[in-house]
C-alpha cells in the first residue's frame, strides 16, 4: 500500500494487547494461576504449559476464549477462573507492572498532535480497560474507548457500527489479530497488521500493510 492511500485517513481504531500494550507476562501468569484453580478443583488436568500454548488466547474476548478452550466447562468455574484471570490483570497494572511496549505513548501523542482521532476498541473486560485508561492516562490520547464486555462480547466489527457515526471517516484499523482485521473487510476500511504482536503469519496476512515497531506509524501516516 502506498503512503498516499492513507493520506485522507481521519480517525485510527487501535486495538489494545498486542498492539499498545505487551501483556505477555501478565497474561501468562493470570492463566496458570486459573488453571491452577480448576486443576484443584478436579476439571482440568494438570499440564506443563508452553508460553506459546497460552499467548494464543490473548485478543479472543473471555467469552470466545472459554468457548474454544475449554467448551464444556461449567458456568460457574468459567466465571472464577476468567475473575481470576481479570484480578490477576488489574493488580498487575495497578502496580505498575504493565508494560507499554516502547513508543507506544509517543506514537500516539504525535498521532494526536497531528490531527488523527484516536479510538481503543479491545476484547478485554472494561475493569482492564479502565484500570489502563487511569494508570496509562490513555484519556489524553483517545476520544473513545470501547470494550468487548460493555456490548456483552459480541465481535469487534459489530461494535464498529454502534460508534462509528460518533467519529470522522476514513477509517484505519490497527491491530494483531484476526478480530481487528474481519472489521476492516466487513466494513470495507484500511488495516495495520502489528507483526509484533500475538497473530499467526495467517491472521497478519489479511491486513493490508503490516509494520514491526508502532513507531512505525509516524512514517506511514
Amino acid at each position: 500500500m502506498e503512503k498516499r492511500e492513507l493520506s485522507e485517513i481521519k480517525t485510527i481504531i487501535f486495538d489494545y494487547d498486542g498492539t499498545l500494550h505487551d501483556s505477555t507476562n501478565n497474561y501468562i501468569l493470570a492463566f496458570k494461576k486459573a488453571y491452577d484453580y480448576l486443576v484443584s478443583h478436579g476439571k482440568a488436568q494438570p499440564h506443563e504449559w508452553e508460553d506459546t500454548e497460552i499467548i494464543k488466547w490473548l485478543g479472543f474476548s473471555s467469552k470466545d476464549m472459554w468457548a474454544n478452550f475449554m467448551p464444556n466447562l461449567e458456568e460457574e468455574y468459567q466465571q472464577v477462573a476468567s475473575r481470576i484471570i481479570g484480578d490477576t490483570l488489574k493488580q498487575k497494572v495497578r502496580s505498575d507492572e504493565a508494560e507499554l511496549y516502547p513508543g507506544s505513548l509517543e506514537t500516539m501523542a504525535y498521532l494526536k498532535e497531528s490531527g488523527y482521532r484516536l479510538v481503543f476498541l479491545s476484547n478485554c473486560r472494561n475493569e482492564y480497560m479502565e484500570a489502563h485508561r487511569q494508570v496509562f492516562r490513555l484519556d489524553r490520547y483517545f476520544e473513545g474507548m470501547y470494550c468487548t464486555e460493555d456490548y456483552n462480547f459480541i465481535p469487534k466489527h459489530n461494535i464498529f457500527t454502534r460508534f462509528k457515526n460518533k467519529y470522522e471517516p476514513p477509517f484505519l484499523i490497527v491491530g494483531d489479530r484476526s478480530q481487528d482485521f474481519e472489521v476492516g473487510k466487513i466494513h470495507h476500511l484500511k488495516t495495520v497488521g502489528c507483526n509484533y504482536g500475538y497473530g499467526t503469519e495467517q491472521e497478519l496476512n489479511m491486513a493490508d500493510i503490516r509494520i514491526n515497531d508502532i513507531r512505525d506509524l509516524k512514517d506511514i501516516l
